[in-house]
C-alpha cells in the first residue's frame, strides 16, 4: 500500500478569535490542507470554545476541508447541526457516549466523513468493531481541553498499533496535540498522515509567518 500524503490541519483554537474569518483565510492561503475545528463543551473537557453558528459564519472564507473534532458529550443530538454548518469530517470521542457505532452511522448518513478520537489513556481495541464505519482515527497526544500542551511520547507506539489494525483500509490517522517540527517526524514515521497544529502554526503575525510555520512542520514530517 502506498503511503498517504501528509496533510497539515491548523487548529483555529490558537488563532486570534477577534479576527477569526481573516485568520481562517490567512492560514488557508498559507498552505493549510484542512482547517481543524476544536469544539469543546465545558463538560466532556474543561473548556468551552464555539459551536455550529461560528463554523457556519466562517465556512464561506475558504473551500478547504473543515475537520470538526467534537469534544462534547453527548454528541449525537448535535451531529446534524455541525453537518449543516459546513463540516466535512465530524469526529466524535469514543469516550463521549455509549453508542459509538450509531454515532458514526449517523455522521455518514448525513453525508459526512466519520472519525473517532481516542484520549491518551484509551486503548485502541475500542476501534475493532467500528473500523468499517471509519474514515479517520484521531489520536490525542495531549489530554484534551486546552491548546499548547506538551506532546505525550507514549502515543507514538499507539500510532503504530493502530496503523497495523487499520491494515489496507483507506482510513486517515490524525494526531492532535503538541505537534511541531520537533514531533512531526516521529508521528509520521509511525503511520500518521494528518497533523493538527495550533500554536506551532499560529506563531507570528499573518499569512507569511503561518506559511513559514506550516512549511517547517511539513519538512520535518518528511
Amino acid at each position: 500500500m502506498t503511503a498517504r500524503q501528509t496533510l497539515i490541519a491548523p487548529s483555529i483554537l490558537s488563532s486570534d478569535f477577534s479576527r477569526l474569518g481573516d485568520e481562517v483565510e490567512a492560514v488557508a492561503n498559507a498552505g493549510a490542507d484542512w482547517i481543524h475545528l476544536d469544539v469543546m463543551d465545558g463538560h466532556f473537557v474543561p473548556n468551552i470554545t464555539f459551536g455550529p453558528p461560528i463554523i457556519k459564519a466562517i465556512r464561506g472564507r475558504t473551500d478547504k476541508v473543515f475537520d470538526c473534532h467534537l469534544m462534547i458529550a453527548p454528541a449525537d443530538p448535535y451531529l446534524a447541526a455541525f453537518a449543516d454548518a459546513g463540516c466535512d469530517i465530524i469526529t466524535v470521542h469514543a469516550e463521549a457516549g455509549p453508542h459509538l457505532h450509531r454515532s458514526l452511522q449517523t455522521i455518514r448518513n448525513l453525508g459526512k466523513k466519520a472519525g473517532v478520537s481516542l484520549n491518551p489513556s484509551t486503548p485502541e481495541n475500542v476501534l475493532e468493531y467500528v473500523l468499517d464505519e471509519l474514515d479517520l482515527v484521531l489520536l490525542m497526544t495531549v489530554n484534551p481541553g486546552f491548546g499548547g500542551q506538551a506532546f505525550i511520547p507514549s502515543v507514538v507506539e499507539k500510532i503504530r498499533r493502530i496503523k497495523a489494525l487499520i491494515g489496507d483500509r483507506p482510513i486517515d490517522i490524525e494526531i492532535d496535540g503538541g505537534v511541531s517540527p520537533e514531533t512531526a517526524g516521529a508521528v509520521v514515521a509511525a503511520g500518521a498522515n494528518v497533523l493538527v497544529a495550533g500554536s506551532a502554526v499560529f506563531k507570528g503575525d499573518g499569512e507569511q509567518a503561518y506559511a513559514k510555520n506550516i512549511a517547517a512542520i511539513r519538512q520535518a514530517a518528511g
